[in-house]
């Protein structure tokens, strides 16, 4: 069969029968009477849209996008099967594809040969699926643990060392009704929910957790994020090998000043036997220049940097012993750390918390490139009715009594500042007696208004239950599903970005071209090209910008050859290669 080029595809598909790029009419009368989904069946194309996308499959299937599918609830019969649409959400991440509704200004067409149909759902359709597949909250949550599982067990080193952080999504609508939290990137209090991430030591996560109240990292990890990793993380300790040493640790969990706090420290140790590492919130006095040594160590992405280090065993409040490292920077100042990981070095533990950069990275680039925060479903839905909250009464006391402090302050400020001088005269005499008389009446009123406002705010609870809060007060959550559907698609892809990106950089000069190149190489144009009397799918990637890149992704694409990726729902072997690429580059 001769292979269609783009501007025949456009015409095929602009007078299909059916709709825009329908071209299977067979198929979907098949799929209309109950005969079962289409099939993905590739023909011969030339200059794909999104072609070069297909070059991540493998890491994707990798990944576990297509190994526990089993788990999620099945679609009704139709046209689609759940693996066109599951290639699909993946696809869309990696080439940036925001939402479903950006689709409709993309050729469906187009991207129906990337999953060997004729085009892809349409936007409405596709709004359905994902409402169906995040109707049930509690296959969902089955499926991401049996991922995060499955990432675990690929490196079980990488997960006995685990970041934390949170992250406020904005929200600016008006159907949830949301408690104000401070955004510390905006510098402001604003309605919306806090994601807490857990990320290995790269920065690739495992999982992510939505909170819609204002609980503090320190009650998540109590409650939720540390119960779950007792039982996902693989290679722990027995109770045999804990009980001989005291000393001895499960996992290792790392976060920022939020949490950190002796009691928490000695609660996970204690009770889990979990170590913790995070920095020490207001360090006493400072240690002496000549306890600390320069110290070569290893960042996890491979690099080794030089720290001037010192270490200390502290007693802290509660009768807890930790671990102190200093690191003392350029300018003199000492960035004190407190660990519970008594086995580890100090420059290991210095490494381990110093490269939480790696997780704040992560953050920053799924909000730029994967639209971490953008809105995937509208709607709300009430919150647990018997969790506590700040009493609104409450608020309006400890207001008052904020308000009444300043003044106070203001006016003893004022009063402490009035000076007599000698020189004045009689007039200026009398006038100030008479100003500080009044300040000192003004002082006297204040502070009883401010007792009469302390004594009123303790008669009034602080917290109560959601359910007494009057109708229109009380927090209204955005539904959970899609997000946590569409939220494990994205950590997919961008763990299937990541593992592309470390077989790239052995063929580039500089690092920081690797997400760049990699990311190029999923928009550009591809030829498809079945051979199914050999069993494979070659595709043809168009050339890159320079010959340079061309060479380092020949490379790259020899390494995926030798993975014999099957595309999923066929028997074909995916076979990449750049089109007419000269011999030397293979070489």
């Amino acid at each position: 069969m001769t292979a269609s080029d783009k501007s025949q595809r456009s015409v095929a598909d602009a007078q299909a029968a059916m709709g825009m790029a329908c071209t299977d009419s067979v198929g979907r009368m098949a799929a209309a009477v109950g005969l079962g989904p289409a099939a993905s069946r590739f023909v011969a194309c030339r200059d794909v849209s999104f072609g070069g996308v297909l070059c991540a499959l493998p890491a994707l299937k990798d990944n576990g996008l297509f190994a526990y599918l089993e788990k999620l609830p099945a679609l009704p019969a139709g046209f689609y099967q759940l693996m066109h649409v599951m290639v699909l959400l993946a696809c869309m991440a990696l080439c940036r594809i925001r939402t479903a509704e950006q689709l409709r200004y993309q050729p469906p067409g187009e991207l129906g040969k990337l999953l060997g149909l004729d085009r892809i759902p349409e936007v409405r359709t596709l709004r359905e699926k994902l409402g169906l597949l995040s109707q049930d909250s509690a296959a969902l949550a089955a499926w991401s643990a049996a991922l995060a599982e499955h990432w675990m067990a690929g490196d079980v080193e990488a997960a006995g060392v685990l970041y934390v952080d949170g992250h406020v999504r904005v929200y600016h609508g008006a159907v949830a009704v949301l408690p104000k939290r401070y955004v510390s990137r905006q510098r402001l209090c604003l309605r919306g929910t806090t994601d807490y991430w857990v990320n290995d030591l790269i920065g690739q996560p495992y999982f992510v957790v939505s909170r819609e109240f204002n609980e503090g990292l320190g009650q998540v990890l109590r409650e939720e994020i540390v119960p779950r990793l007792l039982a996902e993380v693989p290679g722990q300790p027995t109770a045999e090998e804990l009980a001989a040493d005291p000393w001895r640790h499960r996992f290792i969990v790392i976060f920022d000043r939020e949490a950190s706090s002796p009691a928490f420290f000695q609660e996970m140790f204690a009770t889990h036997r979990v170590a913790c590492i995070s920095y020490r919130k207001q360090p006493l006095e400072s240690w002496e220049e000549s306890e600390f040594q320069e110290c070569q160590v290893k960042m996890p992405g491979g690099q080794t940097l030089s720290m001037s280090l010192a270490e200390r065993g502290t007693r802290l409040s509660h009768g807890l012993w930790v671990q102190e490292v200093r690191k003392l920077s350029s300018s003199g100042q000492q960035v004190s750390l407190m660990s519970t990981a008594y086995r580890l070095s100090m420059s290991q533990a210095a490494v381990y918390l110093f490269s939480r950069w790696s997780q704040e990275n992560f953050i920053k680039y799924m909000m730029e490139h994967y639209a971490m925060d953008a809105l995937v479903e509208q709607g709300a839905e009430a919150s647990d009715a018997t969790k506590e909250v700040v009493n609104p009464a409450w608020k309006q006391e400890d207001a008052q009594v904020r308000s009444l402090r300043q003044q106070l302050q203001r006016r003893q400020a004022e009063y402490a500042a009035g000076e007599l001088d000698d020189r004045l005269r009689t007039v200026d005499v009398q006038r100030y007696q008479q100003t500080q008389t009044d300040l000192r009446e003004r002082i006297g009123d204040l502070e009883e208004e401010l007792a009469g406002a302390k004594k009123r705010r303790r008669e009034v609870p602080k917290r109560i239950a959601m359910s007494e809060l009057p109708a229109e007060q009380r927090i209204k959550r955005l539904l959970p599903g899609r997000k946590q559907l569409m939220d494990t698609i994205k950590m997919i892809a961008y763990r299937a970005e990541t593992g592309l990106c470390g077989l790239l950089r052995e063929e580039l000069g500089r690092v920081e071209d690797a997400r760049p190149l990699v990311r190029d190489l999923f928009r550009r144009d591809a030829n498809l090209c079945p051979q199914p009397e050999q069993g494979r799918l070659l595709v043809e990637v168009h050339h890159m910008t320079n010959p340079q890149a061309d060479h380092a992704v020949a490379k790259l694409l020899e390494k995926l050859n030798a993975t014999q990726c099957v595309y999923p729902g066929t028997n074909l072997t995916l076979h990449y290669t750049v089109i007419l690429i000269v011999e030397f580059f293979f070489s």
